[in-house]
C-alpha cells in the first residue's frame, strides 16, 4: 500500500466537470494498493496519517497532526498509478497495482477507517478525475507499508 500525503489549503475532485469531493484546509491523499496489502496495513497507515505532525503549531513549527486542526478534513483519491514501474522503458507497467475489484474493497475500507478520525471526501473509484488543490508548504510525504 502506498499513500502520497499532501498538506493542502483547499482541494477538490471533479468528474465530468462536477465536483464530487471538496475540502478546505487538510490533507489530500493519493492511495494505491498491491496484492500483498492487508486490512492490518490499511488500519496502520490510517493511524499513521492522522498522527503525522505536519501542521504548524502556534510557533509556526510543524508539530501538530490533522486531529489538532479546527476542522480536520481529507480528500482521498484512488491512484493505481502509484505502482507504475518504468524499469523496462518509457511505458509504465502497472502489473504491481491491485486489480480494480479488490483495490476498491481496500480503498473503501481505507476511507471507512479514516472516517473514524476525520471527515473524508473522495473522488469516484476508477473514474477519470481532475484534482485541483493548493499544496501548503509545499508539504508532501510518501508512506508505504
Amino acid at each position: 500500500m502506498r499513500v502520497l500525503v499532501q498538506k493542502s489549503k483547499k482541494a477538490c475532485c471533479r468528474v465530468d466537470n462536477k465536483i464530487v469531493g471538496k475540502i478546505d484546509e487538510g490533507l489530500v491523499l493519493f492511495v494505491g494498493f498491491t496484492s500483498s496489502d492487508t486490512i492490518e496495513q490499511v488500519e496502520y497507515l490510517c493511524r499513521k496519517i492522522v498522527n503525522l505532525r505536519i501542521f504548524n503549531d502556534q510557533n509556526g513549527v510543524m508539530n501538530q497532526s490533522i486531529l489538532e486542526q479546527k476542522k480536520p478534513q481529507v480528500l482521498s483519491i484512488s491512484q493505481f498509478t502509484l505502482y507504475a514501474n518504468t524499469k523496462k522503458g518509457n511505458r509504465p507497467s502497472y502489473v504491481e497495482a491491485l486489480n480494480g475489484e479488490s483495490a476498491k474493497i481496500l480503498y473503501d475500507l481505507f476511507n471507512q477507517e479514516l472516517r473514524k478520525y476525520v471527515a473524508v471526501e473522495t473522488g469516484i473509484f476508477g473514474a477519470n478525475m481532475q484534482i485541483d488543490f493548493i499544496n501548503d508548504g509545499p508539504t508532501t510525504i510518501w508512506l508505504e507499508r
